[in-house]
């Protein structure tokens, strides 16, 4: 599967593969506040975005993650990322983040809704996981809305150092 290649066309996002192109916007729109439920802390210096978009493609291009950009439609505007990893295993994992003017817009759902039709119709798998921070109100609300149901809670500390409360959703195969 050529994973860079991918495109996801919803009413109101294009979805493609994450780019050098995008290195300026996700260095900026990715931080702290941003960052308060993620894994990954918010870079210091751009060198650190320009690694994850690097990784990322390589990533791709092995075929273990899809890593894309999330772009409005009509303007090409970058909204945020978002993503599936572990594709080949049973139990690949949903995640996403917006830039903070692109959030209460209904563009996680759309996204994320988008990303489990893709890996519906082109990954094998049991189901989907998409762990969220017990705090994080919004993304729970997208895991509930795709039928998403909590499979296990756990603590993980962030990259930051925070500790995250998470609930993992798993949401099955229609």
């Amino acid at each position: 599967m050529e994973l860079l290649k991918v495109e996801i066309v919803t009413n109101r996002l294009l979805l493609i593969p994450v780019s050098l192109k995008y290195k300026q916007e996700i260095f900026q729109e990715f931080t702290a506040e941003i960052t308060t439920y993620t894994y990954p802390r918010s870079p210091q210096k751009i060198s650190e975005t320009q690694a994850f978009i690097n990784q990322s493609i390589s990533e791709m291009e092995k075929g273990y993650n899809l890593v894309i950009v999330i772009l409005k439609k009509d303007s090409q505007e970058f909204l945020g990322c978002s993503g599936i990893h572990h594709i080949n295993s049973q139990q690949p994992e949903l995640g996403i983040w917006l830039k903070k003017s692109a959030q209460g817009n209904n563009y996680g759902w759309e996204t994320i809704n988008a990303l489990k039709q893709w890996a519906e119709e082109n990954l094998e798998y049991k189901y989907l996981i998409y762990p969220v921070d017990k705090d994080n109100i919004p993304s729970r609300r997208i895991a509930e809305k795709i039928s998403g149901q909590i499979s296990r809670e756990y603590n993980k500390t962030n990259m930051s150092g925070r500790v995250l409360h998470l609930l993992e959703y798993k949401i099955t195969k229609k």
